[in-house]
């Protein structure tokens, strides 16, 4: 069965076609929540929110684009939703210091931490803390290897706007990397 076959089968209610379109793409939802968050359990529960979300909301993709572009901005808006919940439930969370940008990096370069659960979440914190959309295209052009401009195509941006957002990232890590006596 082609794609657009079980998509459609899917939207007419067939269960069957539903189970077979989420074991397909129940990997790259968890990829994408993984990237998210970093946290296994975490992002198991992100997926499980996706694959509720695309149940309730696959009667709405029109074939306007590619599945996996709609798909993926399903998955990343269930990700920032459970990010949103999460942080009203959580009292201790790392939080960017200063300007939320080199002091975070400096901390990563500088403790002894062996937890990549805790760099991680550092570095997604410090990388939220650029602006809003700069996890989004991150996780897209270097988590997913979409280029600049499926990533624009799937965060409804112009192709540019990714290319800005990577431009500065890199900028801001070559900053870092000579503040904190790096290679230059």
């Amino acid at each position: 069965m082609t794609d657009r076959l079980l998509i459609e089968a899917a939207q007419a209610g067939q269960r069957e076609a539903f189970s077979t379109l989420i074991e397909r793409e129940y990997d790259v939802m968890f990829r994408i929540a993984m990237q998210w968050c970093g946290v296994r359990e975490d992002a198991e529960d992100i997926a499980q929110q996706a694959s509720i979300k695309l149940a309730q909301s696959i009667g709405q993709f029109r074939f306007e684009s590619a599945f996996r572009t709609w798909l993926y901005r399903l998955v990343i808006n269930c990700a920032k939703d459970w990010q949103q919940s999460q942080a009203r439930h959580q009292h201790q969370r790392v939080q960017p210091q200063g300007d939320g940008s080199t002091d975070i990096l400096l901390t990563i370069a500088t403790e002894d931490k062996t937890d990549v659960a805790i760099y991680l979440e550092t570095l997604l914190l410090w990388v939220a803390s650029l602006g809003e959309g700069f996890r989004e295209t991150l996780l897209l052009v270097f988590g997913e290897g979409l280029n600049h401009r499926e990533a624009a195509e799937v965060l409804d941006v112009k192709e540019s706007t990714v290319s800005w957002r990577i431009h500065e990232v890199r900028k801001k890590l070559k900053t870092w990397r000579a503040e904190s006596g790096g290679e230059r």
